[in-house]
């Protein structure tokens, strides 16, 4: 159990270093449009006058019959907005960012425990990295049209994320439920 908690908070930090080299680095804007900074200025000014609540915004709101005629002629955008603003930096988002990490890993290593070889946790973590990236990030282009660019930056680093947890897990934390058979039967 101890042997699976280390495991666990290693495979965090290299799902962390990961993230932050994948999400922080120099790669970080490739899924995303840019704005020069007078259309910035502009669009920021639009949502200040017109947004008062943090939230995610549906734009125009699809739920009216004349938003929907608007949503159906476009443009159309949904806002992720935070009124307050905040540092990229923000060192409380690292802290959570790394406990949300640190609860994958531990979910990872639990799951892992009873798949008998590394070979098999592999594949494990490799088609669940794949499947759980795959309904979190690829629905809101599919369902909602938005743009493919961001979606796919965000799936590939999400699964590259997940399978170096269950790498770091897999291959130095959970011993070979076939090797320790091999044990208890010499002995």
């Amino acid at each position: 159990m101890f042997k699976l908690a280390i495991g666990s908070f290693a495979s965090a930090v290299a799902m962390f270093v990961a993230g932050f080299l994948y999400f922080a680095g120099t790669i970080a804007m490739i899924g995303y449009s840019t704005a020069n900074e007078a259309q910035s200025a502009a669009v920021q000014t639009a949502l200040a006058a017109n947004l008062s609540q943090t939230g995610t915004y549906m734009i125009p709101d699809p739920s009216t019959q004349s938003g929907t005629i608007l949503y159906g002629k476009g443009p159309v955008a949904t806002v992720h907005y935070n009124t307050m603003g905040f540092s990229l930096e923000s060192m409380d988002g690292m802290a959570w960012g790394f406990a949300l990490y640190l609860g994958a890993a531990i979910l990872m290593a639990g799951g892992l425990s009873h798949v008998p070889d590394f070979r098999g946790r592999m594949v494990v973590v490799a088609c669940f990295a794949i499947a759980a990236s795959s309904l979190t990030i690829l629905t809101d282009p599919i369902f909602l049209h938005q743009d493919w660019a961001n979606a796919i930056f965000s799936f590939v680093g999400s699964v590259l994320i997940l399978c170096i947890g269950g790498l770091v897990l897999a291959r130095w934390f959970l011993p070979s439920i076939v090797q320790e058979a091999q044990k208890i039967a010499s002995s």
